[in-house]
């Protein structure tokens, strides 16, 4: 069985992760859950004082604190996604956005792995105490969607938003104690060797 775990970016993953944005490019797909490394492969050490300036900063209605991830594979260290998960929301969050973005590299989908990512970032949201995360994806992107159903979560609403996404928007909960209680079977798939689950 494989695992995976969560890492903090460092500046020891610099060539990791600029390969794992450029294979976004090569395929032409979306990029999500990278707290904006896309625009720092010039500077990734300039990346890294950000995540730091994230993880540390006030809340307000321009920005929150976040915490942004690699999901790494045991065997190989491979980078085979990212998360980014907001610890609070402001008003514009609440409205679109949500706790959490998330991708995985388009030549490891379809391998169960971003259940495993989303799983990882509700363990993080219990630790600093967020009781319901709200998610919202693109209808046209069920990739996204059923990966939060999969882990417990409710839709709440679907519209059209012509304001970010220019397109039709699903908003889900996630009550997190009873998506980790409920899926147990993740655990499994969690490396917790040398402690690199770290919040």
């Amino acid at each position: 069985m494989e695992r995976l775990y969560f890492e903090i970016p460092d500046i020891a993953r610099r060539e990791d992760a600029v390969d794992y944005i450029r294979e976004f490019h090569q395929y032409g797909s979306d990029i999500n859950g990278t707290g904006g490394l896309q625009r720092y492969l010039g500077n990734y050490e300039g990346w890294l004082e950000k995540l730091e300036q994230d993880y540390s900063r006030v809340p307000g209605e321009e920005k929150v604190p976040a915490r942004t991830y690699f999901l790494v594979r045991e065997w190989d260290r491979r980078i085979v996604g990212m998360i980014n998960i907001r610890l609070c929301l402001n008003e514009r969050l609440r409205r679109y956005g949500g706790h959490m973005g998330y991708s995985i590299r388009p030549t490891e989908r379809g391998k169960g792995y971003n259940k495993v990512n989303l799983y990882l970032g509700l363990k993080v949201c219990d630790a600093h105490g967020i009781g319901t995360v709200f998610m919202d994806a693109d209808l046209n992107n069920p990739a996204s969607w059923k990966t939060m159903e999969a882990l417990g979560g409710v839709r709440i609403r679907e519209y059209y938003d012509d304001v970010y996404a220019h397109c039709t928007v699903v908003d889900y909960n996630i009550d997190v104690k009873k998506a980790l209680q409920e899926h147990p079977e993740y655990e499994n798939m969690i490396c917790h060797v040398d402690d690199r689950f770290a919040l």
